[in-house]
């Protein structure tokens, strides 16, 4: 049973005064398109949300191999796109893992890790967490959970479903596994960083 990554690009970017952090330049290209080229490193099927008011994300992922599923709700949040990326997932797939493209740090390791995690434990929520035990992501969904992974609503996510089911915690490096860049302040920190 295969798990499929899914990375909900279909938010609006609201805190971050009029640009796009999809598609800030990260090491040469957008954002969007490097977390999109490290998921499909790792040898998984990789879906992607869109919305049809952003064409720049759209037009950075073409050729890539990634498979785009649009979004015709996006105002909703993240649940939207949650819902879109289920009813696109191919027959037979066993796991959903799903990586927010805001979160720069997590690379094609850190999602292997995830994977190799599933492996060994098939029937469980993971959830990545940082060092110190704050919970982030990327997450993995088995297919049992799918039916209601496919019922959250809002920009929640599927906070209330990971509460209610529990999670299996998954380690990462450092603070990777909570480090999102939502705000202009979060970029020009985490660019200061860099260097």
């Amino acid at each position: 049973m295969t798990c499929t990554i899914l990375l909900p690009a279909a938010g609006t970017s609201s805190r971050m005064g009029g640009r796009d952090k999809l598609v800030e330049d990260v090491d040469g290209q957008p954002l969007l398109l490097r977390q999109t080229l490290r998921a499909l490193a790792t040898g998984a099927k990789v879906l992607v949300t869109t919305r049809a008011d952003r064409p720049a994300r759209i037009a950075a992922l073409e050729g890539t191999g990634a498979h785009l599923v649009a979004v015709d709700d996006p105002a909703e949040g993240i649940a939207a796109s949650l819902r879109a990326g289920l009813a696109a997932l191919p027959e037979q797939t066993g796991a959903l893992m799903i990586v927010l493209p805001d979160l720069p740090d997590i690379d094609s390791n850190d999602m292997q890790t995830m994977l190799a995690a599933h492996a060994a434990a098939p029937t469980r929520i993971l959830r990545a967490v940082a060092e110190d035990g704050t919970p982030g992501h990327p997450t993995v969904f088995p297919a049992r959970y799918f039916a209601q992974l496919a019922q959250v609503t809002g920009d929640r996510g599927a906070a209330p479903l990971i509460r209610r089911a529990g999670y299996h915690p998954v380690t990462l490096q450092g603070a990777r596994a909570i480090t999102d860049l939502d705000t202009p302040e979060a970029w020009a920190a985490w660019r200061a960083h860099q260097d």
